[in-house]
């Protein structure tokens, strides 16, 4: 590793969709994943591990959920009935002082219906504070931890990932695991998720499979969201005339807190970078809002 003149950077990706933010530049790594090798994993691999117990929530994962990082969205699966949507939070393990009520929807892509999609957003959260969280009920519960950003300031050291184009081949688990043994603190995902579309008919198990995957990471630090092309699941010969339904069910942002008028473009605050997402990909939402993104 070499160290980077330090200085504030802009960094602007054109992947998909893209993110703009102000940083400040420190150190970065010479890793560079494989190109040979590199075919999806079969669907029972153990990287796409599947929580033991009847209905036990999976794929959870967690993002930004307001502008300024006093929020978070919790989001997860529960394969065979709705369960709750109820969130039990609190600053100390095993002991959940505040519980919040979320939203549950699911979608129906050609012949694959898909389980009880949950998103519930944890508010009023301190700054730089680890917070515990548990899902489900009965006896299938899972726990989990994050914790939040520092307050909004110019000088706020924060460490940042960047990952895009993920996938679920033998050498993303490689990048997934990499990325697992830096001090990354949040992750920037820069668009093309599961690659699901790959797969004859947009085979959307293999969703439910990439959100098991990142769940070792996604589910303790927020992994904030662009779609890509490979999101845009848009096939009419199939009988699926509208895009993104996949990935606008299954990945909430907090959109509406900047201001935006669609998920696919917003902005947020995180420490000392300030973040914008923009849709690459706007005309296939609509022509109207690709003005509103331009406007």
């Amino acid at each position: 590793m070499e160290p980077i003149n330090q200085h504030s950077l802009l960094v602007f990706v054109l992947v998909g969709f893209s993110f703009c933010i102000l940083v400040e530049a420190r150190i970065t790594s010479r890793y560079v994943r494989r190109v040979n090798d590199n075919v999806d994993m079969p669907m029972d691999s153990g990287a796409f591990y599947v929580p033991p117990g009847y209905n036990a929530p999976q794929q959870v994962h967690i993002t930004q959920g307001d502008y300024e990082g006093t929020a978070v969205i919790v989001s997860w699966i529960t394969p065979s009935e709705p369960g709750t949507s109820i969130v039990l939070y609190g600053p100390e393990e095993s002991k959940y002082t505040y519980a919040a009520s979320g939203i549950m929807t699911k979608y129906k892509y050609y012949n694959y219906t898909s389980g009880f999609i949950h998103h519930c957003t944890l508010r009023n959260l301190e700054f730089d504070t680890k917070y515990f969280y548990k899902l489900g009920i009965g006896s299938t519960t899972r726990e989990f931890h994050f914790t939040t950003s520092p307050a909004v300031g110019p000088n706020v050291p924060y460490t940042f990932g960047i990952i895009g184009d993920l996938g679920q081949t033998y050498d993303s688990n490689k990048t997934l695991q990499h990325y697992l043994k830096t001090n990354g603190q949040t992750l920037l995902y820069v668009g093309d998720l599961s690659y699901a579309d790959d797969y004859p008919f947009h085979d959307n198990r293999r969703w439910d499979t990439w959100g098991r995957l990142i769940e070792k990471s996604a589910a303790y630090q927020p992994w904030i969201w662009t779609a890509g092309n490979h999101e845009i699941d848009l096939d009419p010969e199939i009988g699926e005339p509208y895009p993104f339904i996949p990935y606008s069910h299954r990945y909430h942002v907090p959109y509406q807190s900047s201001g935006s008028t669609t998920p696919f473009w917003y902005s947020i605050k995180r420490a000392s970078a300030y973040i914008i997402v923009l849709a690459s990909y706007s005309a296939f939402v609509s022509l109207f809002q690709c003005g509103l993104q331009y406007n």
